[in-house]
C-alpha cells in the first residue's frame, strides 16, 4: 500500500494564509494597550497593600510596646510623649496622648484615655495606627 504525500502549502502556493491581516494586527495592539496598563496598575495596588500591611504589623507592636511600657513605668502621667524608631529603613512616628475619659454616664472623673499614635510612610502617603486603654488615675 502507498501513501501518496501531499504537498505543503507554502506562501507563494496560497497568499491568502500568509499571516495577520492589518485589522487583526491593530485589534491586538489595541486589546494590549487596554490590558497591560491596567495589570501594571493591579501590581502596583497590590504591592501597596502588601506594604501597608507589613508596616501597619511592626507600627501596631511599636505602639503596643510603648502603650504598655508608660503604662507599667508610670511615665503617663507626665503629659505627651513622642519620639522616633527605626525599624530596618523604615522610621516610625509614634505619640502619645492623655485624655480624660467622658464615655461612661456616672465617670467618677478618674479614668483617663492613653492612646499612642504611631505613624509611618508608604510611597510618600502617611499611614497611621492607634492603640487605646484605659487607666485608673484613683488606682495609680
Amino acid at each position: 500500500m502507498k501513501f501518496r504525500r501531499t504537498p505543503r502549502a507554502t506562501r507563494r502556493d496560497n497568499p491568502t494564509r500568509a499571516g495577520f491581516t492589518f485589522a487583526e494586527v491593530l485589534a491586538a495592539l489595541l486589546f494590549m494597550a487596554i490590558v497591560i496598563p491596567t495589570a501594571v496598575e493591579g501590581v502596583r495596588i497590590a504591592n501597596l497593600a502588601g506594604q501597608v500591611s507589613a508596616r501597619k504589623s511592626v507600627a501596631t507592636r511599636i505602639a503596643q510596646n510603648y502603650l504598655t511600657e508608660l503604662k507599667v513605668s508610670g511615665q503617663w502621667q507626665s503629659g505627651a510623649q513622642n519620639g522616633n524608631v527605626q525599624e530596618g529603613a523604615i522610621e516610625y512616628r509614634w505619640s502619645a496622648q492623655l485624655e480624660p475619659w467622658t464615655q461612661m454616664n456616672r465617670s467618677t472623673g478618674t479614668l483617663r484615655l492613653l492612646t499612642v499614635q504611631v505613624l509611618f510612610l508608604v510611597q510618600g502617603r502617611e499611614y497611621e495606627v492607634r492603640i487605646s486603654t484605659l487607666i485608673d488615675t484613683a488606682i495609680t
